[in-house]
Parts: structure tokens; C-alpha cells; sequence
């Protein structure tokens, strides 16, 4: 379906995915994913944790599974607990150094915010 745009069976096709329109996938995986300004913003947070610190990972372009996916690989490389909440990456403890690397070494431009 390489090059199709128009169907009289379906319409409108995506020239990407060769889809109708209505259903394309490409349109609504570019929406899922976050708008930024391309900085993967790693701080620390202490606030309402009784004073235990937590490396927050924010501004990632990823998609839902994805995130989760690195979520995932990024605790066993700090070897701690941590969680995924409203598209931001949250890691017990203060590993902001060890993620800023990480994240650079897979390619994000990724740099510690905060003090």
C-alpha cells in the first residue's frame, strides 16, 4: 500500500501507515506523545515524603509503555523501588548523577535541574 493516499473503498488513507485516516495509528501516537522542549529535565524532591529524597525524571518523549519500559530498566541499573505518575519517572532515593549518565548514554539530552 506503499504510496496510496486515496481508496473509493476508504478515502482518505495515511501515506505512513496506509490506514484510512479514522483509523490511522501514526496520528494518534504522535498526540500520545508529550510536547516539550526536548530537555529531560533529573531533580530531587523531599517534599511531602517526610523528608526522604526522590530523583524525579521529567520531560521524556516517550509513550506510556515506553516510559514504564525504561522505568523499569532505570531502577535495576540504581538498584531501588520507584514509580511512573502523569508521564514523569519517579526513583527512591538521590540518583540523579547515575540517571543524567544513563540518559545521555542513550542518547536524551538529559541535565540535573534543581539545586
Amino acid at each position: 500500500m506503499a504510496g496510496e493516499v486515496y481508496s473509493t473503498r476508504d478515502g482518505r488513507l495515511c501515506p505512513n501507515c496506509g490506514r484510512p485516516v479514522a483509523h490511522c495509528i501514526c496520528a494518534r501516537l504522535r498526540a500520545a506523545r508529550p510536547a516539550g522542549d526536548g530537555r529531560v529535565r533529573v531533580g530531587r524532591e523531599t517534599q511531602g515524603r517526610n523528608g526522604k529524597a526522590v530523583t524525579v525524571v521529567s520531560g521524556l518523549p516517550l509513550l506510556p509503555d515506553e516510559l514504564r519500559a525504561l522505568a523499569k530498566e532505570l531502577k535495576q541499573r540504581c538498584g531501588t523501588g520507584g514509580t511512573v505518575k502523569d508521564g514523569v519517572l519517579e526513583i527512591q532515593g538521590d540518583h540523579r548523577d547515575l540517571i543524567v549518565e544513563e540518559l545521555a548514554r542513550r542518547g536524551y539530552d538529559a541535565k540535573r535541574s534543581g539545586g
